[in-house]
């Protein structure tokens, strides 16, 4: 019986939604009186209708328009005709299709959407980018009061100037202080000395020169300087040689070697001896207050500790400088006679010390002389071989330590190294 009840209730909640039912109902509740055992006092009387729903009416908001700003009338515009609108018939209202639209909302729909507004064209005036003459005119426009305000601060200086210029006089006069004459110097030109070029002298006009400019209270080294023409990136000038009349410098000579060799060194003169134990001894101090070194063959690959110290300072012994070698005698002999290293550096130029100012001229041209004879043995092999000097030498230049140079003629110094070899090679 419950379950027939639940059945029921739920079949008047349906013809109840729905209108269509409420004109025509369903066939089963004819049927209410042949199944229920209730009984009907009045069988043919409409039975009651139950209270109707109402539909919930939407009510639609409106919103005034944001009143537009009335843009002045433009002076130089020409008027235009205007034609009178279209009449608007009533139904063409802007909120009639607006409410078209809301009467086929179903009721689900008009319960999330209260107001859809009306969206209307809006049109903005027109930005229009400003002319050159409009620029100009508005230039001109603003400059005028401009003008007048830097007139004005002129005046302004001026006045203040002969304030200030009166206030001097002033004081002047009370204190009896004599004017000043403020005079101007008449413009000058100023004529740029230009230096004048040295002329290139021959050898024994440039050593005399040398010795003359050498004012220093010790004895200076006649210095030689050579510009090669030669890449210093593809090929390098290095050499050595023995001058003939020495080089007057007292030269520290340090000689690596062991046992024999060592007691030879020492007895032919070398200032410091010393083999593993003087190798520690410079790694440790690095110090080696000495301007030659020499090691023996044995000896030369112990220096790889004290390798880096030593070619930092130019101390490096070579194969090819002589310095490492087994004859020690002969060595030493070299030494304390002149025997000098040259080495071209990166801007391939030679510095080489060739004699004592207080040599005579004589000296001082044998030992050019023997060292231009050792530069031309230098001289790389893929260089010209038409001229001696021509694209190896460019200029040669002596000075004193602390004295100005002094060109020297390159056929000058191939005569000095031609007497050279004639007289010492030959003999």
């Amino acid at each position: 019986m419950a379950a027939l009840k639940l059945l029921l209730c739920s079949a008047r909640r349906h013809c109840l939604s729905n209108p269509h039912s409420r004109l025509h109902p369903p066939p089963f509740l004819s049927c209410h009186r042949s199944l229920s055992s209730e009984s009907d006092p009045n069988p043919n009387q409409n039975p009651p209708q139950p209270p109707r729903r109402q539909p919930v009416p939407v009510e639609s908001v409106s919103y005034t328009l944001k009143p537009k700003e009335q843009s002045l009338p433009d002076p130089d515009a020409t008027p235009q005709a205007t034609s009178p609108p279209p009449p608007q018939s009533p139904g063409d209202s802007p909120n009639s299709s607006s409410q078209d639209t809301r009467t086929n909302w179903t009721r689900e729909e008009a319960r999330f959407i209260r107001d859809v507004p009306s969206i209307s064209p809006v049109s903005y005036p027109v930005k229009v980018a400003p002319l050159p003459e409009d620029r100009v005119a508005e230039e001109s426009g603003g400059g005028e009061g401009g003008a007048e305000e830097d007139v004005d601060g002129v005046k302004d200086l001026e006045r203040e100037k002969r304030r200030i210029e009166a206030d001097g006089r002033m004081r002047r006069r009370l204190f009896r202080v004599p004017e000043e004459e403020v005079v101007v110097p008449f413009p000058a030109l100023i004529k740029v000395e230009k230096k004048e070029s040295k002329s290139i002298l021959e050898v024994m006009d440039a050593i005399r020169q040398v010795k003359a400019n050498a004012q220093c209270k010790f004895d200076e080294t006649v210095e030689a300087h050579v510009q090669l023409g030669i890449d210093a990136k593809r090929n390098a000038v290095r050499g050595n040689m023995t001058l003939p009349h020495g080089s007057g410098k007292v030269v520290r000579v340090a000689f690596f070697a062991e046992g024999s060799d060592a007691e030879e060194a020492r007895a032919a003169g070398a200032d410091i001896v010393g083999g593993v134990e003087l190798v520690e001894e410079i790694a440790s101090s690095h110090k080696l207050n000495v301007d030659k070194c020499f090691a023996t063959n044995e000896m030369i690959m112990r220096l790889a500790k004290i390798a880096r110290i030593l070619r930092e300072r130019g101390l490096m012994p070579d194969r090819k400088l002589g310095t490492v070698t087994n004859d020690i005698t002969g060595a030493l002999q070299k030494v304390r006679q002149g025997h000098i290293e040259y080495r071209m550096d990166r801007t391939s130029i030679v510095h080489v010390g060739l004699g004592k100012v207080s040599f005579t001229e004589e000296y001082l041209q044998e030992n050019i002389g023997a060292f231009m004879s050792s530069l031309l043995l230098a001289k790389p092999t893929g260089l010209k071989k038409s001229s001696k000097y021509a694209g190896y030498i460019n200029s040669f230049h002596i000075c004193s330590t602390m004295g100005p140079g002094f060109p020297v003629s390159i056929q000058s110094l191939s005569k000095a190294a031609d007497h050279y070899n004639k007289v010492h090679l030959k003999a």
